[in-house]
């Protein structure tokens, strides 16, 4: 056995959990990345003048915590495939918690920085082991079903996040705000203790340097990963760009109130609640393969419509219209393309989720850089969401093109 396999429970000794269960959950562990981003962002004007900084300097909050989501998810991974999962979510969870407590009691604006970097670590764990759990138990249209499931439920945070948000800068302050999500820390360290089964069994070998180059070798030299993994990092990648973009478009060049950025946010998450609630009623006459064309069309004039900015005055229905469009066409991917994706690595599910995520935040943290370069947000988002689309589209091509892969059970989704 290679030494980057992981060793997932026997069936018969291993206490399995229901599908609901494991949707419930892993939306939960989901969940805590983009509520540590979508939470704070009304905050952001009001984070300047509390520490009497720079628009630049509060930008670099984000960009400093999709840093610590994305590249700590390299090691989050691989860690649950040696050490288990509860344990390491549990860890990441702790740390989470513990950096929006330090936010919240940040002296400074280099500490609260700190901070931030910090709670992109802790949220790192939950997408990259909730994949993880799933590839541990289910295949082919029985793990879309589930990926779509969690992408209905997970719609609700993202959706309500920044209306809480806004309400919350408004009437108690921004600090309030990390005091949430510590609680919210702490609620998945709970769940997880009562709750989430053991998936796999703990093999402290795979802890070696040497069988985690081995795994993450394996990962990029794979055309069918790599290929559906930037399928992936195209559509939602676009997804985190505009996050770092929106706020200073929407309050700052349309003269939003945080609480108005909030409700217009539910604009683009209950897009992708709507494609999610498609999708699964669609997957009862569909497989999940055959809705990826169709979601990344929606994508494509998504991406389209963003151009279009290019001239004419920005306006609410313009700007939400484009993101509208975009996120339903995310909803109709994901699914399939993440089964897809992680379907040829059973043995080191946690490497491949950690890579995958990887490269979604990846591609945010950069194009939301590059985004932080431009004095015009718009334009940034004009020029940069388009193309993401692209990178979505050919990678699909690319991905189709592959020839058939030798098994059909452990490549489900082509």
């Amino acid at each position: 056995m290679s030494l980057a396999d992981t060793t997932m429970l026997p069936a018969s000794s291993a206490p399995r959990m229901s599908a609901l269960r494991v949707s419930l959950i892993g939306a939960l562990f989901v969940a805590i990345g983009p509520v540590g981003m979508a939470l704070y962002t009304p905050a952001m004007p009001e984070i300047v003048h509390a520490f009497g900084t720079t628009q630049g300097m509060v930008k670099m909050t984000l960009t400093l915590y999709f840093a610590g989501f994305a590249f700590a998810q390299l090691i989050a991974g691989p860690i649950s495939d040696a050490l288990g999962r509860r344990p390491i979510i549990t860890a990441f969870m702790g740390i989470f918690g513990a950096a929006s407590l330090l936010a919240a009691l940040a002296p400074s604006i280099e500490v609260f920085l700190a901070a931030r970097f910090l709670q992109g670590v802790g949220a790192s764990a939950g997408i990259a082991i909730s994949r993880a759990i799933v590839r541990d138990q289910f295949q082919g249209d029985d793990s879309s079903r589930i990926m779509n499931l969690i992408g209905i439920i997970l719609a609700i945070a993202p959706a309500l996040a920044p209306t809480i948000g806004g309400l919350l800068v408004t009437y108690a302050g921004w600090q309030v705000l990390f005091l949430v999500m510590t609680v919210f820390g702490a609620l998945i360290v709970i769940v997880t203790h009562f709750g989430l089964q053991e998936t796999v069994a703990a093999d402290f070998h795979r802890l070696r340097l040497r069988a985690l180059g081995r795994s993450y070798r394996e990962l990029v030299t794979s055309r069918h990963f790599m290929y559906a993994a930037l399928t992936i990092a195209g559509a939602l990648g676009a997804v985190y760009t505009q996050a770092t973009i929106l706020p200073f478009i929407l309050m700052g060049e349309l003269g939003f109130t945080p609480a108005q950025f909030g409700m217009a946010m539910i604009l683009q998450t209950g897009s992708f609640f709507l494609g999610s609630l498609a999708v699964r009623q669609l997957m009862k006459r569909h497989s999940a393969a055959r809705l990826v064309a169709p979601g990344l069309g929606f994508i494509a004039a998504g991406g389209l419509a963003f151009v279009t900015l290019l001239w004419g005055t920005p306006t609410l229905l313009r700007i939400m219209g484009a993101i509208g469009i975009y996120s339903f066409g995310v909803a109709f991917v994901m699914p399939d393309m993440t089964t897809a994706a992680l379907a040829p690595f059973p043995r080191i599910a946690g490497a491949a989720s950690s890579l995958m995520g990887f490269m979604q935040m990846g591609a945010g943290l950069v194009m939301g850089s590059v985004a932080a370069l431009f004095a015009d947000p718009v334009l940034a988002a004009a020029l940069l969401i388009p193309v993401m689309a692209l990178v979505a589209g050919t990678s699909y091509i690319a991905w189709r093109r592959l020839p058939a892969p030798a098994s059909k059970e452990e490549t489900a989704g082509t």
